[in-house]
């Protein structure tokens, strides 16, 4: 990892666990597809914007291959997100980033089903992480089955992407792929956004202040930064390495509940993060010795 690749992994872990609050003040007001086709095609226009004024037009048009396989990939990462805008209105925003830290689970089983072989050390500091995930979550939370299974959904969906971006063909310039990305995910997002919920529910002037300031955080800082690093450590760094954000966020979600919204934290809690920062990084000691190398034309 150089210190590029470090400060992306850090921009990663610090602000994705601060999106889950991002993402329930948004959804207060706004419909939440409608509110996640938004954020991408703002932040997508933006990235596009400011990716042909530094590299030129033509990093927006990239190969057919390259283009089907970056389509692919914004079709599943911001649909994902999606399913977790509508899952926290069923979920605490605690709850669904514990559950969401299942996804280096997801992609160790997929390397394994096509034949990698990850390190004995590498399974085990996975295995010991999701043990300190299960002991964060508290069993008597306000969470039903339906918006259990939404996070679930969302986490299954997430990890596919993250594991075909590491081997598709996808466009050479970061911005240009996270753009294409994005948008992609904001043409299929916000049709189905207006045909759920009608035009009825979608007055602008029925949203909050609080909604507007979670979607303009999760625009700036969730999509515009923090999806971009994470683009780039999908192509830059081991995917295992790249995994571990989602033991690290649940930390940082724990800590914005009792800073912003005054929970408190237990012994319990103490104790799951702590196995929780301890598996990250055994995982990243072994993982970071691996190379993925994503297929690129």
């Amino acid at each position: 990892m150089t210190r590029r690749g470090w400060a992306a992994l850090w921009v990663v872990y610090t602000i994705w666990g601060s999106t889950y609050l991002g993402i329930e003040l948004a959804g207060e007001t706004m419909p939440p597809v409608f509110a996640a086709g938004v954020r991408f095609l703002i932040a997508g226009a933006l990235m596009a914007g400011w990716a042909a004024w530094r590299r030129g037009p033509r990093v927006l048009l990239p190969a057919r291959r390259q283009l089907g396989g970056a389509m692919l990939v914004g079709v599943l990462l911001p649909g994902a997100n999606a399913i977790l805008f509508v899952a926290e209105r069923h979920v605490p925003t605690s709850v669904a980033a514990l559950v969401f830290a299942s996804v280096p689970l997801w992609l160790v089983s997929f390397r394994t089903a096509t034949g990698d072989r990850p390190r004995l050390a590498s399974l085990a500091g996975t295995a010991v992480g999701f043990g300190g995930v299960a002991l964060l979550l508290d069993p008597a939370g306000r969470a039903t089955v339906w918006g259990l299974a939404l996070v679930v959904l969302s986490t299954l969906t997430w990890a596919t992407g993250s594991f075909l971006a590491a081997r598709l063909p996808l466009p050479e310039d970061t911005l240009g792929a996270t753009a294409i990305e994005m948008l992609t995910g904001a043409a299929l997002l916000l049709p189905l956004g207006i045909a759920f919920h009608g035009h009825g529910s979608l007055d602008p002037a029925t949203f909050s202040a609080r909604s507007l300031f979670g979607l303009a955080y999760l625009i700036a800082f969730g999509s515009l930064l923090g999806f971009t690093a994470y683009v780039w450590l999908l192509a830059n760094a081991p995917i295992g390495t790249v995994a571990t954000y989602a033991y690290v966020n649940p930390v940082v979600a724990i800590v914005l509940g009792t800073l912003v919204l005054h929970e408190g934290v237990t012994v319990r809690t103490g104790l799951g993060a702590a196995i929780v920062i301890a598996a990250v990084a055994v995982v990243i000691r072994h993982e970071a010795r691996e190379v993925v190398e994503p297929f690129r034309e």
